[in-house]
């Protein structure tokens, strides 16, 4: 009886031990964002409009600041916050959505396993678009299919690519990847001026928070649509799941769709100490409810739709179980021309 007692008593003092020793930590210290694209993309203003906020959920109310580091469609910050990035809880980043299930489609460079990041959450859920410029002659899917297009894309295992070898491979959309831009913001400035037809993985919520004029204007054509669930402000949008033929193209396609479940995610290292990965979650979860946080979001025409960390972990070991049989088949869909 004793003995359980004094037990009880160093459970409750080790609790505000525990606390203080984070926010001990985290006292004077610098937090970075890193960010895996350009800056004024989809990505880049999500990571930003996290920095706002995130650092005054953490004990001890570090200052947070975005870091941009493009490179190879997000890849590059991926590997960084993986294996190099300090483990301590002093960085997070954000990369693509695909970016997590790169290793099994066989992504050159992905240097990582997908479930063994410290994940925070996504701030939402999102649906991917293929569009294209109204100046193309590609202006809607079966057009897609019949005639050639060029497209715009960022590396291996970026939306952009996956995607455009997705309906190439999978649904013979005649289409060319011209890849190696730093970010969405670049593609779409490409495809402004001319030097591309269009491109894939552009994201619903950044069409409407970053190019509202392409819509007010009705400058771009929108050619189909890529989610688990189709987007219900896009009801005459072919629909990437209906589109499917049998059952190996459902199942590549779900493959890949999975990662639209967490379309903004943020990251820690893995191996963590655990009481500052538990406060990073916290904080994640927190900010999603903190009201200056989705005034601005809504300011900027920015959807907030959390998903947490423990249903991301769920998500990704599940889809890190998939038959390898459908994993290689899914590979050369989305990773080859």
């Amino acid at each position: 009886m004793l003995a359980a007692g004094i037990s009880f008593v160093f459970l409750i003092s080790a609790r505000p031990a525990a606390s203080a020793g984070v926010e001990d930590f985290y006292k004077g210290r610098t937090v970075s964002i890193v960010i895996g694209y350009s800056v004024g993309g989809g990505y880049d203003t999500y990571g930003r409009l996290l920095s706002r906020y995130l650092g005054e959920h953490i004990p001890g109310r570090p200052n947070v600041v975005p870091q941009n580091m493009p490179g190879a469609g997000s890849l590059k910050a991926a590997n960084y916050i993986y294996g190099v990035a300090p483990k301590d809880g002093s960085a997070i980043a954000t990369f693509g959505r695909t970016i997590p299930v790169a290793p099994l489609l066989a992504a050159t460079g992905a240097a990582f396993d997908g479930t063994k990041f410290t994940w925070l959450g996504s701030i939402s859920k999102d649906t991917s678009l293929c569009v294209t410029s109204t100046k193309s002659g590609i202006k809607t899917w079966d057009d897609f299919l019949a005639k050639a297009s060029t497209l715009g894309g960022e590396g291996a295992g970026a939306d952009p690519d996956v995607f455009a070898h997705l309906y190439k491979n999978v649904f013979g959309a005649k289409a060319k990847l011209v890849a190696g831009y730093p970010g969405t913001n670049d593609v779409a400035l490409a495809m402004e001026r001319g030097e591309i037809d269009g491109f894939c993985g552009l994201s619903w919520s950044t069409l409407k928070s970053r190019h509202p004029d392409w819509l007010n204007k009705q400058s771009i054509n929108i050619i189909v649509q890529a989610g688990l669930k189709k987007e219900p402000e896009l009801p005459a949008v072919p629909f990437a799941i209906d589109l499917t033929r049998n059952q190996e193209q459902l199942q590549i396609v779900k493959l890949v769709l999975v990662s639209q479940e967490m379309a903004r995610p943020f990251a820690a290292p893995p191996g963590l100490p655990s009481d500052r990965g538990v406060a990073l979650i916290a904080a994640f979860d927190e900010t999603m409810r903190d009201r200056n946080f989705l005034a601005e979001a809504k300011t900027q025409a920015l959807d907030v739709d959390p998903v947490s960390s423990k249903e991301i972990d769920t998500l990704l070991a599940e889809v890190y179980a998939t038959p390898k049989s459908v994993t290689d088949k899914a590979a050369k869909a989305t990773m080859s021309d």
